[in-house]
């Protein structure tokens, strides 16, 4: 009988591609579920969370991945054997975001939310991978990466915050499209 009840997020894929996201996804989960504690090592947990966190973590991995770890029983040896069979993800998806960020130049995109999408789809790997980005490394990426015609939006972008940036940005872009019609 197919499982009726409706996924919270998606379920960890048996390739575990998904891994890392559905590692935040499951944390973020059971700790608004206060069963946060039961997938730590050494936890003292009740018996009945312990279930509970079970039966979450069950329902939320593919139907292969369950039959491969029927026999386990406690929430924190499944959160073990799934980081230790999948956690390698983070070797093979960081060398990619990393070369993708060294890579990134904002004129090799057609429009500003292009552009951002993409930064921040590598800079959400690049921290779901445990490398830190901060607001001020995201503006010099982009400044860095303006072409040699925008040296005045350049300097004035600097002033401003990255939110601003953005906001600036997009607006400088929609004007040149919209006066080149």
């Amino acid at each position: 009988m197919s499982n009726l009840t409706k996924l919270e997020f998606a379920a960890l894929d048996i390739t575990g591609k998904n891994y890392l996201s559905w590692v935040l996804d499951a944390e973020i989960h059971l700790d608004a579920k206060d069963l946060g504690d039961t997938i730590k090592e050494g936890n003292k947990a009740t018996s009945q969370n312990k279930d509970k966190a079970m039966i979450f973590l069950l329902h939320h991995l593919h139907e292969g991945l369950k039959i491969d770890y029927l026999t386990v029983k406690d929430p924190q040896v499944l959160w073990s054997n799934l980081k230790e069979r999948y956690d390698h993800q983070k070797t093979v998806i960081l060398p990619k975001a990393r070369y993708d960020w060294l890579h990134l130049r904002l004129q090799d995109f057609k429009s500003v939310s292009e552009h951002n999408s993409t930064m921040f789809r590598i800079t959400s790997q690049l921290k779901l991978c445990g490398e830190k980005i901060t607001d001020a490394e995201m503006l010099e990426k982009t400044y860095s990466t303006f072409h040699a015609n925008n040296i005045v939006l350049q300097t004035q972008y600097r002033e401003k915050g990255f939110k601003n940036i953005l906001n600036l940005y997009l607006v400088s872009s929609w004007l040149r499209k919209i006066t080149s019609y």
